[in-house]
């Protein structure tokens, strides 16, 4: 999509696109907040928690360091304990010692972790399909993609030097990413649109 003029260097608090960024701010909240409510209410389980198991299940190994979990779901160092501590008592996951730094811990998902993931999968899925790819034309999906596809760029590529944190509280709810594999409980023709990092592999 081409803009019809530049945006200016420091945006006015009426700058026109400040209000796309406002709906994008909503529409993210709306939809985390009722995926995070059907994973509670069908699979007793948090959305942040969720996607802390599917990211695992993704992992070389099914495991990954503190820190690497860390920076794929979006919490604080803190957060992402305390996070863990929750999967760790419920059975999902294992704290182990990494085996490449001993001053290291890694999160390990467990068999029991892998077929609670793959049941919520089912739920979670659905949602995404219903609240995110439903809505939206195959050419509108493309072109969220491809937008917001360009600020992660940006704002990773900028990390190290500007300082860009995620902004996300410890325990905020985050929703993932790519294509997911069979057994998903989308039907047929939704599949090709949810990502990958959504869903436990099959």
């Amino acid at each position: 999509m081409t803009r019809t003029k530049p945006i200016d260097a420091v945006p006015s608090p009426g700058h026109p696109y400040l209000d796309d960024r406002r709906t994008f701010l909503q529409a993210h909240a709306l939809l985390s907040r009722r995926l995070d409510e059907e994973l509670r209410a069908e699979q007793s389980m948090s959305l942040a928690e969720y996607d802390a198991l599917v990211q695992l299940a993704l992992a070389p190994g099914r495991r990954l360091r503190m820190s690497q979990l860390a920076d794929r779901v979006l919490l604080s160092r803190s957060g992402v304990t305390r996070l863990v501590d929750r999967l760790v008592a419920a059975g999902f996951v294992e704290r182990t010692q990494c085996s490449t730094d001993a001053r290291g811990a890694e999160a390990v998902l467990s068999e029991l972790g892998l077929t609670r993931l793959r049941r919520a999968s089912r739920t979670h899925l659905r949602g995404i399909d219903r609240y995110f790819i439903g809505p939206l034309s195959q050419d509108e999906l493309g072109a969220i993609g491809r937008s917001l596809g360009t600020i992660v760029d940006v704002l990773r590529g900028g990390a190290t030097s500007g300082g860009v944190g995620t902004g996300e509280a410890d325990d905020a709810p985050t929703s993932g990413g790519d294509r997911a594999g069979t057994g998903d409980g989308l039907p047929a023709g939704r599949r090709s649109g949810v990502d990958r990092s959504e869903a436990a592999p099959a």
